[in-house]
This record gives structure tokens, C-alpha cells and sequence, in this order.
């Protein structure tokens, strides 16, 4: 498989880019990630032409549509930085990132919780970066994170599961479009959806049962604006346990009485936190080979991403 391209602050590959000089390096981007992605890196101070080193910024005035002000000059840089991101949002649509991880407080490219300076008060954590308010408004449905926030398992597992994902629909999109390529795709992803909760599982069931009446590339582009709002939903311990007991059903017929017990008690642990989910998908995926069953061999949900990310080791 071809690497997946998203994009990432350019600092977090260890650049020398920051307003001192420095850079942000992070590991997991660059030790764990990169053996799986192709980055694309973008850092919207420099690229902007503002230099390094240069005097440091922050966040001013309305959480809306703050200005971005030098911290001692006291310097308006807000129209240099929107231009200049409004301009390469539009050169990253031919990159076909299925993701972007930004670095986190930074008053260009935080996604959430930046600081900002009001006019009269305290600060306060309600800003978004500038370049990461143009890239999310200009790209909706692509997956984006923050460095720090992909140290808690969940939000890694999360974000990782959606570019993934994101990158096998794209996959189907560039095949020839048709009702039983979607049909395919959603069947063999229906209990990653169901495990990020029912009410868009129903609702792309739905829509998938009614497509042959409808124009195609409305049914593809609603279809994907469905996908990545349901992933975006954190599976949870409850929802993961009702996709466990959703699949042991699938086994009635072929499973003894000791089998079924133990897969029950495996799966009750899961529940109860006393085991990861790992452990109950390694036995699942062990009785889906034994008994060779026909509709969980093609369920995404039971290896969404690769495994030596670990991922499920920790959730």
C-alpha cells in the first residue's frame, strides 16, 4: 500500500522553524507515524516570510476573528498570515492529504484552546489558529489533530482509524463509481460505523438503500460527509461491547459451549475495562478463521489500521 499523505506543522519533524530558532520535535510522528505516512509539511510563518528567528505573536481581541499581533512591536500580522493561508489551502487540494496534525497553542496553526488576549481581562483558551481555521474551514471532512492531544490512546486511535479509512474511500472513489462499489465498501465497513454509534450507521444504511433512485455523485458526496461525521464520534467501551456481542451472534451455529463462555467472559472484561479491545478482536479474529465465517472476513472493524501502531493495545 502507498503511504498515506497528511499534512503536519512543519516544527514537529524537528525543523528549526519556531519564532526562537527552535523546533517541536515529536517521536511519534516522525519515529512511529512516518513508517505509514508521507507527510506533507507546512509551516505558515516562514512560508508566510516572516524569518526565523522573528519577534514571537499571539492571538488578540474577538475568539472569532482575533488578530494576530508581535508580542513587542505591537505589529498587525493578521492580513500577511490569512492571505498567504487562504492562497495555500488551495495549493494543498492537489496534495490529497487524508489528515493534518498540527502543533498545538501555536496562534497560526493551534486547532483549538489557543490562547487569546482580549482587549481588556485575562486571557483566554477560546482561539483557533489562524492557518488552522482557513485549512479546517476549507477542508471539513478531512481528520485533523493536535501533537499533544495524540498522546491520550483514544484520540490516536481515533484519528489514525479516520485517516485510514478516509484513505480506502478514496480509493473507491478514484474506481469507477457505481451503486455496487459503494455497497461494497459500506458492507465492509458497517461495524466500524455501527462502533462509532447508530444514528449515522442508520442513516448511510439508509441512504445506501435508496441510492439507485438518486444521482450517483450526490449519493458518493453525501455518503462521505456521513463516513467522516461518524467517525469523528469517539467509540467508546459501550459502544465497542455492542459490536462484540453484535458478532458473537454470527457464531450460534458453530461455536461449543466452552468457546461461547469464554468469548462472553473475554468480552466482559473488555466491558468492565479490566481488558483492552485487543483482546477481545484477537479472539473474535481467531474464531473468524476456524470457522471460516463468511461477513466478519470482510469487516474493516476487525483490522482498521495496522497493527504494529498498537493502537487497540490501549483502548
Amino acid at each position: 500500500m502507498e503511504k498515506i499523505r497528511i499534512g503536519v506543522s512543519t516544527c514537529l519533524m524537528g525543523e528549526p522553524v519556531r519564532y526562537d530558532g527552535g523546533h517541536a520535535h515529536d517521536r511519534y510522528v516522525t519515529d512511529t507515524l512516518a513508517r505509514y505516512v508521507e507527510f506533507v509539511p507546512v509551516c505558515p510563518e516562514t512560508e508566510a516570510g516572516l524569518g526565523v528567528p522573528r519577534e514571537p505573536m499571539r492571538l488578540v481581541g474577538d475568539p472569532g476573528s482575533p488578530r494576530l499581533i508581535t508580542v513587542k512591536t505591537k505589529t498587525d500580522m493578521t492580513d500577511i498570515l490569512v492571505t498567504w493561508a487562504r492562497q495555500r489551502v488551495r495549493e494543498l487540494e492537489g496534495e490529497n492529504l487524508c489528515g493534518f496534525i498540527f502543533k498545538s497553542k501555536s496562534p497560526s496553526s493551534g486547532m483549538e484552546r489557543v490562547k487569546i488576549s482580549p482587549e481588556s481581562g485575562m486571557p483566554v483558551k477560546k482561539g483557533v489558529g489562524l492557518f488552522a481555521r482557513a485549512f479546517m474551514e476549507h477542508f471539513p471532512l478531512i481528520p485533523v489533530e493536535e501533537e499533544g492531544r495524540l498522546h491520550d490512546p483514544r484520540l490516536r486511535e481515533n484519528f489514525i482509524e479516520r485517516i485510514f479509512t478516509l484513505e480506502r474511500w478514496r480509493r473507491t472513489q478514484a474506481g469507477r463509481k457505481s451503486i455496487g462499489s459503494l455497497l461494497a465498501f459500506h458492507t465492509a465497513h458497517k461495524l466500524l460505523i455501527l462502533s462509532h454509534g447508530t444514528r449515522n450507521y442508520r442513516e448511510m444504511g439508509r441512504l445506501v438503500a435508496q441510492a439507485k433512485g438518486l444521482r450517483l455523485d450526490e449519493v458518493y458526496t453525501r455518503y462521505e460527509s456521513l463516513l467522516m461525521e461518524a467517525l469523528r464520534l469517539l467509540a467508546t467501551v459501550k459502544k465497542h461491547t455492542n459490536v462484540l456481542q453484535h458478532m458473537m451472534g454470527y457464531f450460534k451455529q458453530q461455536l461449543a459451549a466452552d468457546e461461547k463462555q469464554e468469548l462472553l467472559e473475554v468480552i466482559n472484561a473488555y466491558h468492565d475495562e479490566l481488558l483492552p479491545l485487543i483482546v477481545p478482536i484477537t479472539l473474535l479474529k481467531h474464531y473468524v478463521r476456524k470457522y471460516k465465517q463468511p461477513y466478519l472476513q470482510g469487516q474493516v472493524y476487525l483490522s482498521p489500521h495496522p497493527s504494529e501502531l498498537k493502537l487497540r493495545n490501549h483502548v
